[in-house]
């Protein structure tokens, strides 16, 4: 019989557990979203563009495209919307006249500025309802769950060499 460590689980319960709780995790973080974007007239999808924006210098519309797993076409007329709403601008790139950039504007920046903060706010709270070696356990789960999905990702899908053929 394989050695367990204490307090591990089965595959199978792992399983159970992550059908429970994800979808009671992701109503929460909706609620959270919502919630941070009360009284500012941007929806969840254009605040999600214009964090990425505002994590990175200017960006393309393929490379804001791929932040955001979008398609371009999608990403244009999301872009299109924060621009008409001031949020975003588009310059041209200095070294190539034929690239357009998205930077964020000043009220695009406010904006940003004030969803982080209240999402800072909101981790703080519950930060401080968990003791130290439960937010410990909690980051280092996260971080291992982002690093499965990310090797996911590149990993062919079951069968999908027979499709080839």
């Amino acid at each position: 019989m394989p050695s367990r460590e204490p307090g591990a689980i089965d595959k199978d319960t792992f399983v159970a557990r992550i059908q429970e709780l994800f979808p009671r995790i992701l109503r929460y973080l909706d609620a959270q979203e919502d919630h941070e974007l009360v009284g500012l007239d941007c929806t969840a999808p254009q605040m999600g563009a214009l964090i990425a924006l505002n994590r990175a210098p200017p960006l393309t519309m393929g490379e804001l495209a791929w932040e955001l797993a979008l398609t371009e076409s999608a990403t244009t007329r999301l872009v299109d919307r924060l621009v008409r709403t001031n949020l975003v601008r588009r310059d041209r790139d200095p070294g190539d006249r034929r690239v357009v950039r998205v930077r964020l504007s000043s009220y695009g920046r406010q904006l940003v500025d004030v969803v982080l903060s209240r999402r800072e706010h909101q981790f703080q709270r519950v930060g401080s309802q968990m003791a130290p070696d439960e937010r410990q356990r909690l980051v280092q789960g996260l971080e291992a769950l982002v690093r499965v999905f990310a090797t996911l990702e590149h990993e062919p899908e079951p069968g999908g060499d027979a499709m080839a053929d």
